[in-house]
């Protein structure tokens, strides 16, 4: 992979990161289309999501601080009550990396894997516009009804959303759409799904960052230093702009479009590849 490579792939990453539209799918398009062979080596994927979950932390940092702030007051509030949601969510992921990352990363080698699941983040987003915009109408006294679990969000649709986030780990899978779908199927609002959609992956990615660095994954990579520091940097700063501009999308926008989107995608692939 070259440099010029390295910033292709890194704008798709940081552009379509914080869209319900599979960051991880459009990478493994985009090395298919210009050509990009590194079989089983993962260590870009880490790279470049590091790099949007570092654009994510800057972006909610006041939020993050608060959260920060109310923990280290020992004392179950809020933020505490949020934070432990959020580490309920992790759960199933956790699972995943320990027992089937080796069939995870297998899954990046197969197009058609991935435009059959892309076609099911566009099935998942439907169904969960579908749903949300009747569960959401105004009733007659002309209030719309209010979920009554801390934060907007319970333990339960906080683990069930995890699960959606593991399975987000294959390529193709929206991980923001699983997730911010999955949280309106249960229930969730999604003003309050979209902020814990983007805050509950940082711990994953950065932890597979990291253990790729000590792991050593980082020094045996095909993928040269120069081209992952490009990578970085692209998606980091189109990132930064994506999730600056593009959050209040997700919360308004309808998501047919998007669904209609990962629709003639996943079959523009599985077209390709017949």
């Amino acid at each position: 992979m070259d440099w010029i490579e390295a910033l292709v792939l890194g704008l798709v990453q940081g552009l379509t990161e914080f869209l319900p539209v599979s960051s991880s799918g459009h990478l493994a398009i985009g090395r298919a289309i210009l050509g990009v062979e590194t079989s089983g080596d993962l260590v870009f994927e880490v790279t470049v999501h590091a790099a949007t979950v570092l654009a994510t932390i800057l972006v909610f940092r006041k939020e993050i601080w608060k959260l920060l702030c109310g923990l280290f007051k020992f004392k179950y509030n809020d933020e505490t009550d949020y934070i432990l949601k959020i580490c309920v969510s992790m759960i199933p992921v956790l699972i995943v990396g320990l027992f089937f990352k080796d069939y995870v990363e297998s899954a990046f080698d197969s197009m058609l894997a991935i435009g059959l699941a892309l076609i099911v983040t566009s099935m998942l987003l439907a169904f969960a516009e579908i749903k949300s915009r009747k569960d959401n109408a105004v009733p007659e006294s002309g209030v719309a009804p209010e979920s009554g679990a801390r934060n907007g969000i319970s333990y339960l649709q906080a683990f069930i959303i995890g699960i959606a986030q593991a399975f987000a780990t294959l390529p193709g899978i929206s991980r923001s759409g699983a997730t911010i779908s999955t949280g309106l199927l249960t229930g969730v609002k999604r003003d309050k799904m979209a902020q814990f959609s983007f805050l509950m992956v940082l711990v994953p990615i950065l932890g597979e960052a990291f253990l790729d660095v000590v792991g050593g994954d980082f020094a045996a990579s095909s993928v040269g230093v120069g081209s992952l520091l490009v990578g970085f940097v692209a998606a980091f700063l189109s990132g930064l702009f994506a999730c600056k501009v593009m959050i209040a999308l997700v919360r308004k926008a309808n998501l047919k479009w998007f669904a209609v989107y990962c629709a003639l995608v996943g079959i523009a692939v599985l077209i390709f590849l017949v």
